[in-house]
């Protein structure tokens, strides 16, 4: 075994270098040399970590989900993290020395899943298959407000659930409802559709006997003005026979026989045959 050894680290590496207990080197990509027998090495990563879980809950109404996702976070106080946990590695395999380092993702989870547990219990199955992201974002103001991360000296980066399931049973209940909604749906559009048809034909109709109503209504005022011209014709008709009767109403019979002889001979050529018996002539003659 070599006495003195070379030890040299990454950027994302924090370093704290022990001799006897007290802290002779500290700070992140160190490279040196050190004396192997009395001296201890602690590597506090500082990079990102993605921590995937998977863990059962209850909501309100008493409904398991399967809640699955991932944490990402990062140490940013390495020595407080060192003072908690034991990150000491072997320099020359760099394994560490104790099972901390793997413990410190399932302590993050744990926070994680306590988190969620207190906000499903606020909801009901369907409001948390529903609101994946709302729940995150609430449970990752609670991580970076509260003091659990803090205490370690980390920040919770970002948080996202992949997926919220229900058990297998309650899933085909949930989708069979969603199915009949869906049903429900299409039917009531098709039930409007028909209703808005029904709605509109008999618009249609009322229209079309309204316009009857009103045709009839004039067709009556046509005919009720043509009897009214009729009638008022016939009177001036009358009354113009009078007027031109009216001359020869003080005539006696032979002077009216005798306009009336005239009047045939003036339109001799438009009469074809006039006869006039021995009998219609006594009777006029004798004003019978």
């Amino acid at each position: 075994m070599a006495l003195f050894s070379y030890f040299k680290s990454e950027p994302t590496e924090y370093i704290l270098a022990y001799v006897n207990g007290h802290v002779v080197r500290r700070g992140a990509g160190l490279s040196f040399w050190y004396w192997a027998p009395h001296t201890s090495i602690s590597l506090v990563p500082i990079s990102t970590v993605d921590a995937p879980f998977i863990f059962n809950e209850t909501t309100n109404n008493f409904q398991a989900v399967t809640v699955q996702g991932q944490v990402t976070f990062r140490i940013v106080a390495p020595e407080t993290m060192a003072q908690l946990l034991n990150f000491t590695v072997q320099p020359r395999t760099r394994r560490y020395q104790s099972e901390d380092p793997v413990k410190l993702q399932q302590r993050i989870v744990n926070i994680v899943q306590m988190h969620t547990r207190n906000q499903l219990q606020q909801l009901s199955l369907e409001d948390a298959l529903r609101s994946s992201e709302s729940l995150a974002r609430n449970v990752l103001t609670r991580l970076r407000e509260g003091n659990e991360l803090a205490a370690l000296g980390i920040e919770c980066m970002s948080l996202f659930y992949t997926a919220l399931k229900a058990t297998p049973e309650m899933t085909k209940a949930l989708e069979a409802e969603q199915r009949e909604a869906l049903q429900r749906r299409a039917d009531q559009a098709i039930y409007s559709r028909r209703a808005e048809a029904v709605e509109q034909e008999r618009k249609i109709k009322q229209n079309e006997l309204a316009t009857s109503v009103v045709l009839e209504e004039r067709r009556k005022e046509l005919v009720n003005l043509q009897g009214e011209n009729t009638r008022q014709e016939a009177e001036y008709e009358a009354m113009a026979m009078r007027i031109r009767l009216a001359p020869y109403s003080e005539l006696e019979v032979k002077q009216l026989l005798a306009l009336s002889f005239h009047d045939f001979a003036d339109n001799a050529h438009k009469i074809g045959n006039l006869t006039i018996t021995s009998e219609i002539l006594e009777q006029l003659l004798h004003g019978q």
